[in-house]
């Protein structure tokens, strides 16, 4: 798996490859002092007096980051001062999330509420991409979020939840990039090392993600085959993800344990990256199932597992395998081949052999003949042979159950001779020969011979058959089918008086049981306005599709004396509809709930969009980028006296378009960069006068003005029903009056400040789009910032590359010079050597003055010199690369 990177609060967090048997593990690496991250950060509150303050407090803190004690060490021995930026910048981000503590309860629900609604049919599709969204952002929370929330999903039973979801999919959903998610978020979970703990603590969580192999979703596969595989390199996972196979088995219905991926191996989906990745994922699995675990030390274990992939076929597929031509691929049909070679090796010098084929029966045989001859064995291994050839030979179904079985008898001696093992495959390969034994007097009892089922084989059926088509059309449908059968709601028979539609009876059964609220308790929220928080606002939003309709309080008043046999969903449209204004009171009470959130939606919208208007108009610097590129296109297009007074501001990205007639690789934007760094050295800072452009380039202003004119109508609608209830007599406990009065009053001021500033926005963006000649009736701010937003990402990328370029130029005239050097030196070397081969031989201190003169006095000297030069040289490239990489920008 990839290292993923994150970084927050002043440290560095890098998850780990799994490595060998070590547990694997998030690692933190502590920032340099160098840092400028680190250096900004401004503590903001007083340090504590006493160190001893300091560190309880700093304690905290580093308990949330789930350290291992090396990195904790680290912690403490930072300074004092550093310590307090930290915790600073710590407290800053929870002041700033305020409520994250309670996210745990909220994705709960909504598992819960997901896997009780179990179909993708019900829904539409709004509801399937909020389904989607809500999964991923439990992912992403997982991953990212303080070591409090994972704590808090874990004591939850968050882990449960999510497994239960996974066992009550249907077709549609487990085919679904929902089950992808749902697989990512168990991946994020263990990318914890107390949330690791807790999944491998679980009884049956690796057996239910082993089941989701049975989706035809690749990337579901994959992801699931990611994580197997990775537990075989934990410390006990290797044994869970075997039990696994072997319960996947039985819920696949697989003949053999591992059929299902050896058939996903070798068929073609095609689609060459997934098949590749598919394949690969397979491998990976294959090869840490082989090596992990009793594997790493014992050849018999290793060889007892390749034994089964060997009698499916793999070594074919394999061989076909290479024809995909993957080098990642490759590399592991390279290593399953080669610790294949290294045991067979092996296993040949036990049988004192130069080579055991053990594809071949005949060669096994003539090896195992010879080990045995003249030794007490002997005569029962014949015994066996010649009981071999009284077991039935005919190809139907019922023979190779005694085949079976011996194989699993001759398993089970194997392993249980290997100490090793002892604990592992024995006990299930045990069990095994238990349940053929069974099957097997079975078949004897039934007495099948003589009849028309000992003569028929269903295995040239097999041959005949698309085996996948069968299973595609229907393995699901039979699963549901026989889930559905189970499910006491289809075998109970209804005795309840139901007159509502029954799908939307179903429905809003489901949300009854979601909201787990009597009718009365839900009645007495609504007329409080739910002062005790017994309604989230998912559930109200549920609610306002469930109101009754007149053709529903005309259909139930007449059955109203049958009260007691309605059935649920009718008896709580039934009294709802009691409730004076009861859809009017649900809007208001949903309207309330959401004002504040909405309202907070926007705000960081106008305000990105307000700084980004201010920063376009009065950035001198980007004002003399503009005059540069005038003139730049004025001369290119007609000379220096052109007559072009301004350009569309959609031109800039054009700039990165305009080639060189010298180098295609060289745009005119690269000249531009290198014009600005010898003339307008200045000019360069205006990519920081425009920070905020990014965020404004994400903001729809026919959006905002939607939300706007949203929020105006529905408050008008809570000030209507406010005075409309104002009229009325209450009920007993009704508190409509007084909370809604409240809530306008404070809304009616949020409102209006909003409003205010989304104005300023308007009118400080449109004088900005007159500001550069722009249209300002049709240019929406997502389109003019963005194009900033592209030039500011392609300028620093041009920058990049002209930077590279200038390095490399540096390199190779350096190299040249250095070349030119050495090829002088040479000549004069060369030439002394012919004037000594003439016989021009000069005395003994003239021949040490040439010899100084040419060198080669330091020839010796020299060479190690030029040894020491070029490791320096070497050592100062890493040295800078690493402290400047230089990297191709991708947008």
């Amino acid at each position: 798996m990839a290292p993923r990177k994150r970084h927050a609060r002043g440290l560095s967090f890098v998850l780990c490859c799994f490595h060998s048997n070590d547990h694997p593990e998030i690692t933190y690496r502590l920032r340099q002092d160098s840092d400028p991250i680190l250096q900004a950060l401004e503590p903001n509150l007083p340090m504590p007096p006493s160190e001893e303050e300091l560190d309880g407090m700093f304690s905290e803190l580093v308990d949330e980051l789930d350290l291992t004690d090396k990195h904790r060490e680290a912690m403490f021995a930072l300074p004092t001062e550093k310590k307090w930026q930290i915790y600073c910048s710590k407290k800053k981000e929870q002041e700033e999330h305020k409520g994250a503590t309670s996210w745990p309860e909220y994705y709960i629900d909504q598992l819960n509420t997901m896997a009780a609604r179990k179909s993708l049919f019900t829904l539409e599709n709004e509801d399937v991409e909020e389904r989607k969204k809500t999964i991923e952002n439990l992912r992403t929370a997982l991953r990212t979020q303080p070591m409090r929330f994972v704590t808090r999903f874990i004591d939850l039973d968050g882990l449960t939840c999510v497994l239960n979801f996974l066992k009550s999919m249907d077709y549609e959903i487990a085919e679904s990039h929902i089950h992808t998610s749902l697989i990512g978020c168990i991946k994020a979970l263990m990318n914890n090392s107390q949330g690791r703990a807790h999944v491998l603590a679980h009884p049956e969580s690796i057996n239910i993600i082993a089941r989701s192999l049975s989706t035809e979703n690749v990337k579901t596969k994959v992801a699931v085959l990611e994580i197997l595989g990775a537990v075989c390199l934990v410390p006990g996972g290797h044994r869970k993800v075997l039990e696994a196979m072997l319960h996947f088995q039985k819920f696949a219905y697989e003949r053999t344990r591992f059929q299902t991926l050896l058939n996903d191996l070798d068929r073609s989906i095609g689609r060459y990256r997934d098949e590749v990745n598919l394949k690969t994922a397979i491998m990976s699995f294959i090869n840490a199932v082989l090596s992990q675990g009793a594997g790493e030390a014992s050849l018999e274990f290793r060889a007892h597992l390749r034994y089964e992939f060997l009698m499916l076929g793999i070594q074919p597929i394999i061989d076909k395998l290479r024809s995909h031509e993957n080098s990642t691929l490759d590399r592991h049909l390279d290593y399953f081949e080669m610790l294949r070679n290294d045991d067979e090796l092996a296993l040949s010098k036990r049988f004192d052999a130069v080579h055991v084929d053990t594809k071949s029966a005949t060669q096994m045989f003539d090896v195992i003949k010879k080990k045995m001859s003249h030794t007490d064995a002997y005569p029962h291994f014949l015994s066996i042979l010649q009981h071999c050839l009284l077991m039935p030979h005919k190809r139907c179904g019922n023979t190779v159950q005694y085949w079976l079985l011996l194989d699993r008898i001759m398993q089970q001696m194997v392993l249980q001779n290997d100490k090793v093992l002892a604990e592992y495959e024995h006990r299930v390969v045990k069990q095994q020969v238990a349940d053929l034994s069974s099957q097997l007097q079975n078949l004897c009892t039934n007495k099948l011979e003589g009849t028309v089922w000992a003569e028929v084989d269903d295995q040239k059926v097999f041959k005949v058959l698309d085996l996948d088509d069968i299973e595609k059309t229907f393995s699901a449908y039979q699963r549901q089918q026989k889930e559905a059968e189970e499910d006491p709601v289809y075998s109970k028979k209804m005795k309840e008086l139901s007159v509502i539609d029954g799908r939307r009876a179903q429905n809003c059964n489901i949300l009854l049981s979601r909201l787990k609220l009597s009718n009365e308790e839900i009645k007495r929220a609504i007329l409080t306005m739910d002062e005790q928080e017994d309604l989230p606002k998912d559930m109200l939003e549920q609610m306002l599709k469930f109101v009754p309709e007149k053709s529903d309080v005309d259909l139930l008043e007449e059955h109203k004396h049958e009260l007691d046999r309605m059935a649920k969903a009718d008896r709580f449209l039934f009294e709802m509809s009691r409730i004076k204004h009861y859809q009017q009171r649900l809007q208001a009470l949903y309207f309330k709930k959401k004002f504040m959130e909405r309202i907070a939606e926007m705000k960081p919208k106008i305000e990105a969009l307000t700084k980004a208007s201010k920063q376009v108009l009065h950035s001198h610097n980007l004002q003399q980028l503009l005059e540069v590129v005038l003139a730049f296109g004025n001369y290119m297009n007609k000379g220096q006296r052109g007559n072009a007074y301004g350009f569309k501001v959609s031109s800039l990205n054009k700039i990165a378009d305009t080639k060189s007639s010298i180098d295609k690789n060289i745009t005119l934007l690269h000249y531009l960069i290198t014009i600005l760094e010898k003339k307008y050295p200045k000019v360069l800072l205006f990519q920081g006068d425009l920070h905020n452009v990014a965020e404004a380039a994400k903001v729809s202003m026919t959006e905002l003005e939607k939300e706007m004119n949203n929020l105006r109508s529905g408050l008008s609608n809570v000030e209507s029903e406010l005075e409309f209830q104002k009229k009325q007599t209450p009920e007993s406990g009704d508190k409509f009056v007084s909370v809604v009065s409240q809530f306008v009053t404070v809304a009616s001021f949020s409102f209006s400040d909003v409003e205010d500033s989304l104005q300023e926005a308007k009118d400080l963006y449109l004088r900005a789009l007159r500001h550069f000649g722009e249209d300002d009736g049709k240019m929406q701010p997502d389109e003019f910032f963005g194009i900033f937003d592209q030039f500011l990402q392609s300028f620093a990328e041009a920058k990049q590359e002209n930077e590279n370029l200038r390095r490399r130029k540096e390199e190779e005239q350096r190299r040249a010079q250095m070349e030119a050097q050495l090829k002088e030196q040479r000549e004069k070397e060369r030439k002394a050597r012919k004037a000594r081969e003439n016989g021009e031989e000069d005395g003994e201190f003239d021949d040490l003055v040439s010899a100084l003169r040419s060198g080669e006095v330091f020839d010796k000297d020299l060479s190690k010199m030029k040894r020491n030069r070029k490791r320096i040289n070497n050592q100062m490239t890493e040295m800078g690369s690493r402290e400047r990489p230089v990297t191709k920008l991708n947008f």
